[in-house]
């Protein structure tokens, strides 16, 4: 596994060694010891979650806030997104930056997005099955997020606007700089 350093302070793009031969493929999707080597970060996955969406859907841009906060490792079992990590931490050299990665079944990719950090994709094939490892439980009380369209965030998320399917929910989060975290 190669780890990839982001513009986001400990948000990382994972990069597979993937074996292929005439039965298929192969390879170690997380090895924690790995993990913990080469980035010096130690997580302890405790849920999983797994989400199938359409082309054109956007979910996010979502993150727990306090002690329910999560940090999470995403990839795409089959299709493709563009997926999106912000990071909300005030305390951070980092603040403010937005980082966008092609996570797709071909390419394997995964990323590492840190707790406090809020997270978001696009589906940009037909479909695409979403997997996630988290290291905290959800919690509904600490859900939180922000608008998917924030002007001073100027995500491109890569598809027309107005192909985009959104939930209710989404289309009225708050923007970035009216952020209250806890």
């Amino acid at each position: 596994m190669q780890v990839v350093e982001t513009n986001i302070k400990d948000c990382y793009e994972l990069v597979p060694r993937v074996f292929e031969d005439q039965r298929g493929y192969f390879f170690e999707s997380f090895n924690q010891k790995r993990f913990a080597e080469l980035t010096g970060l130690m997580v302890n996955f405790v849920q999983d979650n797994q989400s199938f969406s359409s082309k054109g859907v956007l979910r996010g841009l979502h993150y727990q806030k306090g002690e329910s906060a999560q940090a999470k490792l995403v990839r795409v079992l089959q299709g493709k997104v563009l997926d999106v990590a912000v990071d909300i931490r005030k305390d951070s050299p980092t603040y403010g930056n937005v980082f966008k990665t092609i996570l797709s079944a071909e390419n394997h990719r995964q990323l590492f997005v840190p707790r406090g950090c809020a997270h978001g994709f696009v589906t940009l094939s037909e479909t695409a099955t979403f997997f996630y490892k988290c290291d905290n439980y959800y919690d509904p009380k600490a859900e939180a997020g922000i608008i998917y369209n924030d002007p001073n965030l100027n995500i491109d998320w890569e598809i027309n606007e107005s192909e985009l399917i959104i939930s209710e929910k989404d289309q009225v989060l708050p923007r970035f700089k009216d952020l209250i975290l806890n």
